[in-house]
């Protein structure tokens, strides 16, 4: 049930405090209520003496009376507000209520406990012991902070507080201590009614007027007097955070069965994902204990650099930002198809005391903290109101290139209540990302595959949308031209020796600078002379060619021929956490994903931007046809190339750091080629592998060719697409589709030279190089380049230019996630206040 106090804005022990029996601390008083503030007032006894009773004993009595009264303690705690404390506990009849104590025990300014309240549960010989001591035990048992009596008392006896949910009220109840909120009863409560759904008889009772303690929390000081940090209960990342001590992420260790966790926090356990029914396994939004390395994660336990920086009042104590930023990620990848509200996530806020109050209006700045950042409501949400307060937007936007990091750009801004255009120089959107749908399956032009799932957006789009991706196996058989299968030791050999030669290149560079810097091609062939000079091996002629193989697949990752590359800064990401899991293929083609970013945008395609001037208060972008557009603020998502060709006039120029950083870059190309048969002549020997290698029968030839993939995973239709890279682009360049297609079919003609090879129904060859606004496939470092060149390239030019795009991130270049989370990035940065 609900006390009088609920609907009177009455303060949570103020209750009329019952006359002590001999032996209490001498001292009544009595609450009295006005306008919702709580007054406490000593109030003199005026007992009449029974008769015969000499009026000189009266006399002693009121003396005695009015000496008590003075008797009254403040709260001992420097700065508290509370002048007359009152006991939220009331654990026993010799409790001080809002009388005289010994001690009063603060918990925050408005919850204090009297020093009866405290024996009644720390003595040993008092009935309260054995309930304090159970709890003491389960908290030991599963948290590591000190179960302290006060600890205790926040924990289990301080009252829950609820915020009435209709609209035009909104106030904040105190339940009676004995009522344990949930999130149900959070969601529907109202003022006035009971839990069983019935209504209290009588008048509005949401016109009855708020604690005045509530108005209090909100100010900082308030934050500062408190005591203990909340600790939610049945948090909604309790399951992810099971290898944790509670206490240590945010969560109260009493919610836990005594000893839960001991299992989960041992060694072998605390690498090991979490199995949560119903959970994408690629969420993993936490690391465990003894993890690192994993993109897009975070420490459950600790606040990321730009947390500290946007929140620096938790600096000290991290506890409640942790344990409200926990509470909304973990709800997030729960639920990722329906945007996260305050409303959703505030009933969830499950604490005691009036801190809970704080923690509801905290958590708003909080959501939209990381709703600005992209940890949530994100991916190809659609909105029907602003995601953030007015004073995160910007008054308009236009973004050039509709390609993935412009579309995510345009959709979170506009998520968050921008004016956004987006000019795009084709008569499509997409950029490098178009499919082909022509073969019977859909065929990446651009990309197609994800590399490492967890964490990763596209894997969240995909949920979103119901997108199945197709996991890629581990095997990839070589074949040698003859048909010969290469036997998998001497593949596993070379492949060995391969990453040793790479090893030697990293140790080589460690002090070596920009100026010390070579290409990878020629250190690669340095290091392996020098270690078959030392080494005596001499490796066969097949062994030499599965090391061309691999020198092909590098060159595949890099986008270039290994004597452009830096040896310096070929992998430069990989000292940054990289994504993680199952690499898989996007059956369904990245188009389908970013058609979805695009809807209910203002795209204006076949508009090609032919000069960016800056230089007003008002950026003004012209048309190569003359069409003028004008806004505050202006993201280019060009390609590298179109950049270093100066397709873009920009007014003023361009700073020279940022033009070095552009030219320190290279624009690598691949080119693909997909062919439709009239059935699958590689499945016998293949045996069910989504791929198959091509070695090289000499190095002239590495590249041609040097993977094929199976694009119908259900083996329904019959496609194969495999890549050219390296000095074979350049050679295929000025060939007709015809032509390509003829080398290619004389190669898989030698790898399965034992059977019928039919000829293609279907083709197509890319040609990227030749594509007027690309250019290239994705950037590399050039020799003398560094990493930085990618950070230099994003910096925002006076804060009205600003710059995304795969070449413009430095944890994840070459990549649609790349260009997606660089687009994410620039609109968080867009939206800063």
């Amino acid at each position: 049930m609900l006390t009088d106090a609920d609907y009177s804005g009455n303060a949570s022990g103020a209750r009329r405090s019952k006359k002590r029996s001999s032996g209490d601390s001498p001292g009544d008083g009595q609450s009295v209520r006005s306008s919702g503030r709580q007054v406490n007032v000593r109030v003199k006894r005026t007992n009449n003496p029974p008769p015969g009773q000499c009026k000189r004993k009266a006399t002693d009595t009121e003396e005695e009376d009015e000496q008590s009264e003075k008797k009254y303690r403040k709260c001992e705690k420097a700065g508290c507000s509370a002048t007359y404390p009152v006991c939220f506990a009331s654990s026993n009849e010799r409790c001080a209520k809002n009388g005289y104590t010994s001690r009063w025990y603060h918990l925050s300014c408005g919850e204090h406990f009297c020093n009866e309240c405290f024996d009644h549960y720390y003595r040993s010989h008092k009935d309260g012991y054995e309930t304090y001591a159970s709890w003491k035990k389960v908290w030991t048992s599963n948290g590591k902070s000190e179960p302290s009596l006060k600890a205790f008392m926040a924990d289990q006896q301080l009252p829950f507080w609820v915020q009435c949910t209709k609209p035009d009220c909104r106030k904040w109840r105190q339940l009676t201590k004995e009522i344990v909120l949930t999130p149900t009863m959070a969601m529907s409560y109202r003022c006035g009614v009971k839990f069983n759904n019935t209504k209290i008889e009588g008048s509005d009772l949401c016109s009855q007027p708020e604690d005045l303690r509530v108005a209090e929390v909100i100010d900082s000081w308030w934050h500062s007097m408190l005591i203990l940090p909340p600790l939610l209960k049945d948090s909604p990342a309790s399951p992810f955070l099971a290898a944790y001590y509670p206490d240590c992420v945010g969560m109260s260790p009493s919610s836990c069965p005594p000893g839960s966790g001991a299992e989960l926090r041992g060694q072998h356990c605390r690498t090991a994902q979490p199995q949560i029914p119903g959970l994408s396994p690629y969420f993993q939004p936490f690391y465990q204990p003894n993890e690192c390395g994993k993109a897009l994660c975070v420490r459950p336990d600790m606040m990321e650099l730009d947390e500290l920086y946007e929140f620096p009042e938790f600096s000290r104590d991290p506890t409640m930002y942790l344990a409200l930023r926990n509470l909304i990620l973990a709800a997030w990848h729960r639920d990722c198809k329906e945007v996260l509200t305050p409303q959703k996530c505030a009933p969830h806020i499950v604490v005691r005391g009036l801190v809970r109050v704080r923690c509801v209006q905290e958590m708003d700045r909080v959501l939209h903290f990381m709703t600005r950042k992209g940890l949530i409501n994100t991916g190809v949400l659609a909105v029907s109101r602003p995601l953030l307060p007015e004073r995160y937007r910007s008054k308009n936007v236009i973004v050039i290139g509709a390609g993935a990091s412009g579309l995510a750009a345009a959709r979170q801004l506009q998520n968050f209540g921008t004016q956004v255009v987006v000019l795009e120089a084709r008569e499509r959107i997409g950029g490098r990302v178009w499919d082909d749908a022509s073969l019977g399956v859909t065929v990446g032009q651009g990309a197609q595959i994800v590399n490492g799932c967890v964490n990763n957006p596209i894997a969240l789009m995909c949920e979103q949308m119901g997108i199945k991706m197709h996991k890629l196996g581990e095997r990839c058989d070589l074949f040698q031209e003859g048909g010969h299968m290469t036997d998998t030791a001497i593949d596993k050999r070379m492949e060995f020796h391969f990453n040793a030669i790479l090893d030697v290149v990293a140790e080589w560079r460690k002090d070596k600078t920009q100026n010390q810097d070579a290409p990878l091609g020629e250190k690669v062939r340095e290091v392996y002379k020098n270690f078959l000079q030392e080494s005596g091996i001499q490796f066969s002629e097949l062994e030499e060619k599965v090391m061309q193989f691999h020198l092909s697949n590098l060159e595949y990752a890099c986008g270039s021929t290994l004597d452009q590359v830096s040896a310096r800064s070929w992998d430069h990401n990989e000292f940054f956490a990289q994504f993680s899991g199952d690499h898989t293929l996007l059956t369904r083609g990245y188009s389908a994903l970013l058609l979805r970013l695009a809807q209910g945008l203002d795209i204006r395609t076949k508009c090609a931007v032919q000069s960016i001037d800056y230089s007003g208060d008002v950026i003004k972008v012209t048309s190569s046809k003359g069409s003028q557009w004008t806004a505050h603020k202006v993201l280019v998502t060009v390609p590298l190339t179109l950049l270093q060709k100066n397709l873009i006039q920009f007014y003023p120029p361009l700073p020279e750091r940022k033009l070095k950083a552009l030219n320190s870059l290279g624009a690598g190309i691949i080119e693909k080629i997909a062919l439709q048969f009239p059935y699958r002549f590689w499945d016998k020997k293949v045996q069910g592998a989504d791929y198959f290698g091509h070695v090289p029968p000499s190095p002239d030839q590495r590249g041609m060719f040097g993977v094929f993939y199976d694009l119908d995973p259900q083996g329904k239709q019959s496609v194969l697409m495999s890549v050219i890279t390296g000095d074979a682009v350049p050679f295929v360049r000025d060939m007709g589709e015809s032509e390509v297609v003829c080398e290619c079919m004389k190669v898989l003609r030698q790898l399965f030279k034992e059977q019928e090879v039919p000829e293609p129904l279907n083709y197509f060859v890319t040609q990227w190089s030749k594509d007027v606004w690309s250019q290239m496939s994705y950037s590399f470092v050039k020799t003398g380049g560094s990493g930085e060149a990618y950070d230099i390239i994003a910096e925002d030019v006076q804060g009205k230019l600003f710059f995304a795009g795969e070449a413009t991130n430095r944890h994840f270049p070459q990549t649609v996630t790349g260009a997606y989370l660089s687009g994410v990035r620039e609109a968080s940065k867009m939206s800063a206040v």
